[in-house]
């Protein structure tokens, strides 16, 4: 028999951080051993689901590149075989109808699983009370309905929270109950923010949409989560969507709760920035700059990302910083960039100057704007940081940039002379 798994979001909210982790673990499962990966809309809660909330959560689903087997089926849709199956085992005397409802006797004694993570888990059934399948007004619980479901998709592993270890008990009798194959189980444990509580808003965005919109690659946030809780073995960290598929497997999953941590997210971010080309990147960053109000050349804005985008975390920086390179309207100064001039604003204003002698007769290519700065310095007796420095700040308003004759070079000669001779006539930083 084929394997066949599910992920069954309800669509009551946004997709979250933890649900999309559930669905990659799952999906990465069904790739590895060449099997489905399907998906149920348990759309059983009419008041607060939303065919906006369906919408986001597919396009969550598709923006992490998640693709899904056969077409999506709706619970909600599937009431009537629910209570088919409940009638059915009210008539063999497994349910009696208790004020309305439909409730499930639950047989005595051991109810114990293998858990594809933690092992063999074990309850009593006398110490979980039989329970309601079928509510007063016909419509299926959520224990009952989700067995059903599986049971006619014929899933045969179910890798889900570990919120979920108190379901399963219920559910393996109500398989037994049905004459159907219980599937494996498997609960991945809960990811936690940084305070090493449940993640939750108070530790920042939990939809995935949000990330999409902070300037985070699908590639980078699929990497990421699928860390959250799984090793792959040794110290890999990035990895390509076919190496985490190859190397997937349940034992790789650890026990312990995950950390969500955004400087490892914004870190790992970055290294697939820099792996990216500017031409890929140029979509993304595009309707960010409009944003700005910056419409540039194409090939100008390629030019400024191929130099950014090494020093940057997000999509949203890159924007930014190519923003600035493009347009002296969108520089400001930093308050480390301002100590360093107020240490010694005659001599950054010199050095500027002297700059701008050289600058003006120079050919304009990063090679031989490197050489003409390093000869300046040479002559006056300095290191070259000394010449390279006052530089970058008059273009980025920062300390920090790519080299500095890459800097001018993605500037422009028209530009970077206007916005240095600004510089010179300020004695600060003013575009």
């Amino acid at each position: 028999m084929s394997t066949r798994v599910r992920f069954a979001p309800s669509p009551t909210g946004y997709l979250h951080v933890g649900g999309a982790r559930t669905a990659l673990f799952n999906w990465l499962y069904a790739r590895h051993v060449g099997g489905k990966f399907l998906l149920r809309i348990e759309d059983t809660d009419k008041q607060r689901s939303t065919d906006e909330h369906t919408r986001v959560i597919l396009n969550g689903l598709t923006w992490l590149g998640l693709d899904w087997d056969e077409e999506p089926v709706f619970q909600g849709a599937r009431v009537q075989r629910h209570q088919e199956v409940a009638d059915r085992l009210l008539a063999a005397g497994q349910a009696y109808v208790e004020d309305g409802a439909i409730r499930f006797r639950l047989p005595l004694g051991e109810i114990a699983w293998d858990d594809a993570v933690h092992g063999r888990i074990s309850f009593q059934g006398e110490d979980i009370k039989d329970f309601v399948i079928l509510r007063s007004d016909r419509t299926p619980i959520y224990n009952f309905a989700v067995v059903v479901d599986d049971v006619d998709m014929a899933i045969t592993h179910v890798l889900r929270g570990d919120d979920h270890i108190s379901n399963t008990p219920k559910q393996l009798a109500l398989y037994r109950a049905i004459g159907a194959p219980a599937p494996v189980f498997g609960h991945v444990p809960m990811i936690n923010g940084p305070d090493g509580k449940k993640l939750s808003k108070r530790h920042g965005a939990t939809a995935v949409g949000d990330y999409q919109h902070m300037g985070i690659l699908p590639a980078a946030m699929r990497n990421f989560l699928a860390l959250l809780g799984w090793s792959p073995g040794g110290d890999r960290e990035i990895m390509t969507l076919d190496e985490m598929v190859q190397l997937f497997s349940f034992e790789g999953i650890q026990k312990k709760p995950a950390i969500f941590d955004m400087t490892k997210l914004e870190w790992m971010n970055g290294q697939y920035l820099s792996m990216a080309s500017a031409e890929d990147l140029y979509p993304l960053v595009a309707p960010q700059l409009a944003q700005l109000g910056l419409n540039g050349n194409k090939d100008a804005v390629l030019k400024a990302i191929a130099a950014v985008k090494t020093r940057s975390r997000t999509t949203l920086d890159v924007a930014k910083q190519v923003a600035v390179r493009l347009d002296a309207t969108h520089v400001i100064v930093d308050e480390k960039a301002k100590k360093e001039i107020a240490k010694d604003p005659t001599g950054y204003r010199a050095s500027l100057e002297a700059s701008l002698a050289v600058l003006q007769k120079a050919e304009w290519s990063p090679a031989a704007l490197e050489l003409v700065l390093r000869e300046l310095a040479e002559r006056q007796g300095v290191a070259a940081g000394k010449i390279f420095q006052p530089i970058r700040i008059a273009l980025t308003g920062g300390t920090v940039s790519e080299p500095v004759n890459e800097l001018l070079y993605v500037v422009g000669k028209e530009a970077a002379l206007r916005r240095l001779q600004a510089a010179v006539s300020s004695g600060l930083l003013t575009p």
